[in-house]
């Protein structure tokens, strides 16, 4: 009977972490992908909750969110959208708060051929330029802004190669299909230096600063592992590793 006994109680422990556990649907900006993936497989291992992630474009979440799409979370790339979600109802009221604070980088998949004053945008013979589209993507916007700092943008426009979001625009570069393009500093730095490549970070003072809000959304406001989350981020592990893709944290 000792061996049954042993048995039953090993099954009862599963049984109550199994009903402990939820499960909570996340929209993510595409620039937070890699930190993101990470810190969601270390809130499940730390807290049993599983995060489900959807990444893309702020401003496309934006509109899905208020079309009814099931999300408990939203980690924008910009601090407007939740603050417009949260006016508008779709957010629960005080659960805003920002989670990073992103850095803008002109890059290039070629060694050696942005320098790192980011002279080349003047000087350079090359055919396109990526950006994310400015009206759903924040860190296209920051683009703009830098190129209108620098008295450049209307010499460029007709260079320009959009990207649907700042995932798409990476790619853009990565496939030499643009020679370089402006990109977060997080999908291309790993342990705090560019991985490949050549880069000129952009200074905060070209552009707006790049503040990402949580948000904690309606659907969400019930669910334990929703909450659960939204805690983890300013974990101090959690802030290790987005401090380790090269943003700031406030």
């Amino acid at each position: 009977m000792r061996p049954m006994r042993h048995l039953c109680s090993a099954l009862l422990l599963c049984l109550s972490f199994t009903a402990s556990a939820d499960e909570v649907q996340v929209a993510v900006a595409a620039n937070f992908t890699a930190p993101m993936q990470k810190i969601a497989e270390a809130f499940a291992r730390d807290t049993g909750h599983r995060a489900v992630l959807a990444f893309g474009a702020t401003g496309k979440f934006y509109a899905q969110i208020n079309n009814g799409a099931p999300f408990d979370v939203l980690l924008a790339a910009d601090e407007q959208t939740p603050q417009r979600l949260e006016d508008e109802g779709q957010g629960v009221a005080g659960s805003r708060f920002t989670y990073a604070i992103g850095s803008l980088v002109l890059w290039s998949a070629r060694e050696g051929y942005v320098d790192p004053q980011g002279r080349v945008l003047a000087d350079g013979d090359f055919r396109h330029l990526a950006l994310a589209n400015p009206k759903t993507a924040p860190y296209g916007a920051a683009a703009l802004q830098t190129l209108e700092k620098l008295g450049l943008r209307e010499r460029l426009q007709p260079r320009f190669v959009q990207g649907e979001n700042i995932a798409q625009t990476h790619q853009f570069v990565a496939s030499g299909n643009a020679e370089l393009g402006f990109i977060a500093l997080s999908q291309v730095v790993e342990d705090g230096r560019i991985a490949r490549g050549s880069a000129w970070r952009v200074p905060a003072d070209q552009h707006q600063p790049i503040r990402q809000d949580a948000l904690l959304l309606q659907r969400g406001e019930h669910n334990p592992a929703a909450r659960a989350l939204l805690d983890y981020l300013r974990s101090a592990s959690a802030v290790a590793l987005i401090r380790a893709y090269g943003y700031e944290v406030p």
